[in-house]
């Protein structure tokens, strides 16, 4: 791994290398488990997911309700906390799930949810999913992968500006304005297909046109509140979601064919596992993707003989990746070696 700044882009010179290293739509290794139990989990049901997305809007129209009766008072500042994390955070992990297509049986009703979370985390639906196919696709591959989100050297500042989705949350509504013009960059380009793109130009026109009715509403009522229910929380309720997202590849290995050298499992409390829909189990997740959210417990339990240790919640997990993210300020090259239950060779090997 070289020592200088790499090129995190998808049109640099980090591209090529990756495909002359034959990490590009590669084959990745994959723990060992018996297709009748595969098939057992990767069962998709409608009763989970709609259990707990109906508790999920409930919870953000109980929340935003006491907001706005509270509204005027230092009552509504925990209440927007709240209203603000579900909406700006917990969607995340809805937007991630129902982008896969397996939180609920139904196609409609994954979608439905999908297009709501994705406006409510700040992300153009078709254009982001374009995206994460391509992260699924060649995870942390550098030159492949446009949804790294920590490049080496970090930039610690930029780290903590993640918390109120900075400066990424403007990123995306110039990509959004962009795009109502009809416009893509050669990022962009690289990955959502030519035939998916007016798609893309519509979306951003409706959000577009919900940002201005909300605008419109902030000024007509000369108040901030209408902006503090729709568009506000994208950024000051991300905070959990960085939380949580960190997690998942920081400070790991970078060009590699094994996501147990990539991803974390982490484990949750069951109120995080709700908030963030299994998510922790982020190994699993990434090595059979087609496997639902409330199943993804469950295949932890059979393939973890096959993992390196799980992380003993956020505590543990973060105590290695703020050394880790200060080290690589300084080590471009350092990364956390994940241990695997046995020695034999890694299938892809590193870059």
């Amino acid at each position: 791994m070289p020592s200088t700044k790499r090129d995190y882009s998808l049109v640099g010179p980090e591209t090529q290398r990756a495909y002359e290293k034959g990490l590009v739509s590669a084959s990745w290794y994959a723990s060992p488990i018996p297709r009748p139990r595969m098939k057992e989990l990767m069962r998709r049901k409608d009763g989970p997911a709609i259990r707990d997305t109906l508790l999920w809007f409930a919870l953000i129209v109980a929340s935003g309700a006491t907001a706005c009766l509270t509204w005027g008072t230092w009552w509504c500042v925990p209440a927007f906390f709240v209203y603000g994390t579900l909406y700006g955070s917990t969607s995340d992990s809805r937007w991630h799930e129902c982008g896969h297509r397996t939180a609920f049986k139904t196609v409609w009703m994954n979608d439905v949810v999908y297009y709501i979370a994705s406006f409510m985390v700040l992300r153009e639906a078709t254009a982001w999913r374009w995206s994460h196919t391509r992260h699924h696709t060649d995870t942390i591959i550098v030159g492949r992968d446009p949804e790294i989100a920590v490049p080496r050297p970090p930039n610690l500042f930029a780290v903590c500006l993640k918390f109120f989705a900075l400066p990424g949350g403007l990123r995306e509504l110039a990509k959004i304005f962009r795009h109502c013009f009809g416009r893509l960059n050669a990022v962009e380009a690289d990955y959502i297909p030519e035939s998916e793109r007016p798609r893309v130009f519509l979306e951003a026109r409706v959000y577009v046109a919900i940002y201005a009715a909300t605008i419109a509403c902030a000024v007509a009522t000369r108040s901030i509140l209408p902006l503090m229910l729709v568009g506000l929380p994208s950024f000051y309720g991300a905070w959990l979601m960085v939380v949580f997202g960190l997690t998942q590849h920081a400070g790991l290995a970078e060009d590699v064919l094994d996501h147990r050298l990539n991803c974390r499992t982490v484990y949750m409390t069951p109120v995080f596992r709700y908030l963030y829909w299994n998510m922790n189990y982020h190994i699993e997740h990434h090595m059979f993707p087609l496997v639902p959210y409330h199943a993804l417990p469950s295949l932890h339990e059979a393939l973890k003989a096959d993992m390196p240790p799980a992380y003993r919640g956020l505590w543990e997990t973060y105590r290695e990746i703020i050394p880790t993210l200060l080290r690589q300020s300084k080590d471009p090259a350092y990364y956390v070696k994940r241990p695997l239950p046995t020695h034999m060779a890694l299938q892809g090997g590193m870059a």
